[in-house]
């Protein structure tokens, strides 16, 4: 992916908002700071998401994506094509206007070109992105726990040593199964929790200390946002809400 595939129409909160579904302003904030910061920080790889819905935080991801780097999606786009019962049902519920042509659509809205799409199960990706080469991965898929446990263990196979991997709605009271996943990576896995907004958690296997300490100073000038340290089981985290 070239600079000129990714290039404007200029994207805006005003028109981001236009595409349906949910990315609150503090991730907003927190995608674009972290792949910028490792951008600036000499700190290369693909970039991944696993659900995307109709593309709101996919359009952000692929501004991103430098030359010589990858950014993939991974959807099921229809519940026909789920893995199991729990899943199609999920999808049914909760996704029923999802198709891949309604991502498509919304997507080149911003960009020249699609990203590369995977449909199928999330289990899949592993057979199509390579081990260690990810920056970045989104995890925003089917939220049934041993969905969610797979797709952070993927994660962890994928990301290169300081990556980055986003775990979404692991705070919602509908979702507790990425709750149970997301914890269980940090107490049992090695995951080291970095950020966590009140929809998304951030974490690294690499070294947290330094990019969370970064992105609080960060923070201390910011209009809108504002972080505050906690220590959680042994972990130093910082916390970002709207001022």
């Amino acid at each position: 992916m070239t600079t000129q595939d990714t290039a404007p129409p200029l994207l805006t909160p005003d028109r981001l908002d236009e595409v349906e579904g949910w990315f609150f302003d503090a991730d907003r904030f927190l995608f674009d700071w972290l792949l910028t910061h490792q951008r600036d920080h000499g700190i290369r790889g693909d970039l991944l998401e696993l659900g995307v819905y109709k593309g709101k935080s996919a359009i952000v991801i692929g501004y991103h994506a430098s030359d010589g780097e990858r950014f993939t999606v991974c959807d099921l786009f229809d519940a026909d094509e789920a893995p199991d019962d729990s899943t199609a049902t999920e999808m049914r519920v909760y996704y029923p206007t999802l198709t891949r042509q309604v991502f498509e659509t919304n997507y080149l809205r911003f960009h020249r070109r699609l990203p590369t799409v995977i449909q199928g199960s999330s289990s899949e990706v592993t057979d199509h992105v390579p081990a260690r080469s990810c920056r970045f991965v989104h995890i925003d898929a089917s939220h049934l726990y041993h969905h969610v446990r797979a797709d952070i263990t993927a994660a962890r196979e994928l990301l290169t040593e300081d990556g980055v991997v986003c775990l979404d709605d692991f705070r919602s009271p509908h979702t507790p199964g990425v709750a149970a996943a997301t914890w269980e990576a940090v107490l049992m896995a090695g995951l080291k929790p970095v950020v966590l907004t009140e929809s998304k958690l951030y974490g690294t296997w690499g070294s947290a200390d330094v990019l969370r300490d970064t992105l609080a100073d960060h923070l201390t000038t910011h209009p809108t946002l504002w972080g505050v340290m906690e220590d959680v089981a042994g972990h130093t985290l910082l916390r970002v809400h709207s001022r």
